[in-house]
C-alpha cells in the first residue's frame, strides 16, 4: 500500500478522532507500550521437545496436519521470528515446560535455568520478554487425571516439586531479561463421571498450591498466576480448580487470576468479570482465544468478545494490572499465519478501545444522559479507526492490510514444505 495513501487516511482519521477529543498519537503510544505475549504452543501442535512423539493428554487436542509443524527449538524460533516480523508493537513469548533445550532428557521435577538458556539469549537478540508455565499434562504421572491434586502422595510430591523448579526458571526469566515473567499455573485435574467426594481433591490441591509456591520471589521478576477451568475431556462432571476455587485462592494468596476466554459456560464472557476480579486481585492474566461452543482454543478474531476485553481494560486504566496472553492452536491452517492473524487480532481490538471517547462516554453516563452514550457508542463502530491502524503498521515496520499474507506463503514454499 503506498505511503501516501496510508498518511492521508491517516491525517484524516486524526482530524475525525480529534473532534471527539480522543488523541490518535496517544493512543498509538500507548499500544506500542501493550505487550501481548504469544505462545509458543501454536508453532508445534503443543509437542514440545520433551517427548514429541508422545500424544497429548489432559483434555487437549490439535486437529489438522498442516505441513511445516516446527521440531526443534531452533525451526520454532526461526518461524516466531516470520510472525514477529508482521506484527507490530511489543510482543512477548509465553513457553511451557515441555519447550526446553535439552539434548538430554531431563524429568520434568528435575528442570533447570540452563535448560532454557537458548531461549533467554534469543529473547534478548529479539528483545522481548518470556512468560512460562509448568507443564502438568501428557506425562505418565498424568495419566490418572491427577497431579497435584493426586490422592497418591508421591505422584502429587512429583508435580510439586515441578511446579517448584519452574518458577525457579520463570524468576530467571525475568531477572535475566528485566522483564517479570508470569507464570500460569493449569491442571487437568477432575473425574469423567458422577464424583461421590469434591472436597478432599481440593483439599489436597489447597496444600500442594500452598507448598509448591511457597518460596518466595519478587515480583520484578515473577508472578504467580492460577487458571480454572469448567470442565475438559475426560473431567465433564468434576474440575478440581473451579473457577470459585482459584478466585479464592488468588484473592487470599495474593496470586495472579487467570482468566481464559474458553474456560466459562458458553453464556458467560469474561469481559464481564475482569472488573469484579480487579476489586479483590491485584493482577489478572488473560488467555485471549475463540471458543466455538466451548474450549476449542480457535485463532482469535475481531470478534465482538475480544473488543469486548480490550474494552473492559482500557475504559478501567487496568493496562498496569492487566497481562495479555494468547492461547490457541490450529493445526488445519498455517502455523504462522495463525499467530500473526491472532496477534493482529488483539491489537486491533486494543487500539479500537484506545480510541474511543472514554472521558465524554463517562459524563454521560455519570449524568443519566442515556441518549449520548448510546449514540456516541453506536457511532463509534464506524469511526476510521482501521486507517490508524495502517499507519500504526506501517510507522512501525509491519506490513499494512494484507500485505503479510504472501509473506508467510513465500516462507511456507521456500522453509515449511522442506520440513
Amino acid at each position: 500500500m503506498k505511503e501516501e495513501y496510508i498518511t492521508s487516511a491517516y491525517r484524516a482519521a486524526q482530524a475525525r478522532f480529534q473532534e471527539l477529543g480522543v488523541d490518535t498519537e496517544a493512543a498509538m503510544a500507548q499500544l506500542a507500550q501493550t505487550p501481548i505475549s504469544m505462545h509458543c504452543w501454536q508453532g508445534d501442535d503443543v509437542r514440545g521437545f520433551e517427548s514429541p512423539d508422545v500424544a497429548l493428554s489432559g483434555g487437549i487436542q490439535a486437529t489438522g496436519n498442516f505441513p511445516g509443524a516446527a521440531k526443534t527449538p531452533v525451526q520454532l524460533r526461526a518461524d516466531m521470528e516470520q510472525a514477529f516480523a508482521m506484527i507490530p508493537g511489543k510482543k512477548r513469548i509465553n513457553l511451557h515446560a515441555i519447550y526446553l533445550d535439552s539434548e538430554e532428557k531431563v524429568e520434568r521435577d528435575q528442570l533447570e535455568p540452563k535448560h532454557f538458556a537458548s531461549w533467554v539469549e534469543w529473547a534478548k537478540q529479539q528483545q522481548i520478554g518470556l512468560d512460562f508455565n509448568p507443564t502438568l499434562f501428557s506425562h505418565p504421572l498424568a495419566d490418572d487425571g491427577f497431579t497435584l491434586s493426586h490422592p497418591d502422595e508421591k505422584v502429587r510430591q512429583f508435580w510439586i516439586d515441578h511446579v517448584k523448579v519452574c518458577r525457579q526458571i520463570s524468576a530467571y526469566f525475568g531477572k535475566e531479561l528485566g522483564t517479570p515473567s508470569v507464570m500460569n499455573i493449569w491442571i487437568p485435574d477432575g473425574m469423567k463421571d458422577q464424583t461421590f467426594d469434591r472436597l478432599a481433591p481440593r483439599q489436597r490441591l489447597l496444600a500442594a498450591l500452598d507448598e509448591a509456591i511457597s518460596e518466595k520471589f519478587d515480583t520484578k521478576y515473577h508472578i504467580d498466576a492460577v487458571e480454572s477451568k469448567l470442565f475438559g475431556i475426560g473431567a465433564e462432571a468434576y474440575t478440581v480448580g473451579s473457577n470459585e476455587f482459584y478466585m479464592g485462592y488468588a484473592a487470599t494468596r495474593g496470586t495472579a487470576l487467570c482468566l481464559d476466554a474458553g474456560h466459562f459456560h458458553p453464556t458467560e464472557v469474561i469481559s464481564d468479570k475482569i472488573t469484579a476480579c480487579s476489586l479483590y486481585i491485584p493482577h489478572l492474566l488473560l488467555h485471549v482465544t475463540r471458543p466455538v461452543r466451548w474450549d476449542s482454543d480457535h485463532v482469535v478474531a475481531f470478534d465482538d468478545e475480544t473488543q469486548a476485553i480490550m474494552r473492559e481494560i482500557v475504559r478501567n486504566q487496568l493496562q498496569d494490572r492487566v497481562s495479555i496472553g494468547l492461547d490457541f492452536f490450529d493445526a488445519s491452517i498455517n502455523r504462522i499465519a495463525a499467530w500473526v492473524i491472532g496477534t493482529r487480532n488483539a491489537q486491533k481490538a486494543l487500539l479500537k478501545a484506545l480510541l474511543e471517547p472514554t472521558a465524554t462516554l463517562k459524563r454521560a453516563e455519570q449524568s443519566f444522559d442515556y441518549t449520548t452514550r448510546l449514540a456516541l457508542l453506536e457511532e463509534n463502530h464506524s469511526q476510521p479507526w482501521n486507517a490508524v491502524w495502517d499507519y500504526f503498521c506501517w510507522k512501525n515496520g509491519a506490513p499494512v492490510g494484507q500485505e503479510w499474507l504472501p509473506l508467510v506463503k513465500d516462507y511456507e514454499a521456500t522453509v515449511l514444505a522442506a520440513r
